[in-house]
């Protein structure tokens, strides 16, 4: 693959962060049309930017700062597209619940960057780490403390909920990409079934307790659905 380099005037004074914004957007370009990191490189990314490379090295300490400074910014646009769902929902779990859906569908309009963002090999510390520690996973955490709060979940560790939540979208969201051709019949019902099992799955949880066997789970909700059926109360 020939990578054509882009005509570039020298940049003014203080145009430091256009140009660190051009090389990330070079660099999410050619991840997208070559699908892989690994034919991505400095030099590569220099070209389609029209500068040489130690004017990336200037922004960027090596190839895996620049990743990570992508999928930094990738993870941004997916907390910006999780908020942007959440605005319009009535109420907490509707919104973890649309937070989740927003999360897969991200994931599937792009799916190179996803893998690279999500299934990379991460280092402590890197920049990946920073965003997933306070953007999207922050406001999922936001939203199991608000449910806990309003006696919709039992009490519990919030950051453990949204763990639980993020590992079911994710799951969704790989297994999409990387299966499209299993018999997933409407990919969003499938999601939203999915994500209401998880949703919901902590508040009845919280009405039987979490500490019953699995039959003495099944036996005990289905005391509760007979006593609604007789027009009792639980």
């Amino acid at each position: 693959m020939v990578i054509q380099p882009r005509k570039r005037r020298r940049a003014p004074r203080g145009s430091g962060d256009l140009l660190r914004d051009q090389i990330l957007d070079a660099t999410t370009e050619l991840l997208l049309e070559t699908g892989h990191a690994k034919a991505v490189s400095i030099r590569s990314v220099a070209q389609r930017v029209g500068v040489t490379p130690p004017s990336i090295y200037l922004h960027f300490a090596d190839k895996d700062a620049l990743l990570d400074a992508v999928c930094s910014r990738y993870f941004e646009k997916l907390d910006e597209e999780m908020q942007r769902v959440a605005a319009d929902q009535p109420s907490t779990i509707e919104v973890l619940r649309a937070q989740g859906h927003a999360y897969v569908n991200f994931a599937r309009r792009t799916p190179e960057l996803y893998r690279l963002a999500t299934m990379g090999e991460g280092r402590p510390g890197s920049d990946v780490d920073t965003a997933l520690n306070s953007s999207a996973f922050q406001h999922m955490r936001a939203a199991m403390e608000a449910l806990i709060a309003e006696g919709v979940y039992p009490p519990g560790d919030a950051t453990m909920l949204a763990l639980e939540l993020w590992t079911a979208a994710h799951g969704v969201a790989a297994i999409l990409i990387s299966k499209p051709y299993l018999p997933w019949g409407d990919v969003e019902e499938f999601t939203d079934r999915v994500l209401r099992a998880v949703c919901t799955g902590q508040i009845v949880s919280g009405i039987i307790g979490t500490d019953l066997e699995p039959m003495e789970t099944i036996a005990r909700l289905k005391g509760l659905a007979d006593e609604f059926a007789d027009g009792g109360k639980p």
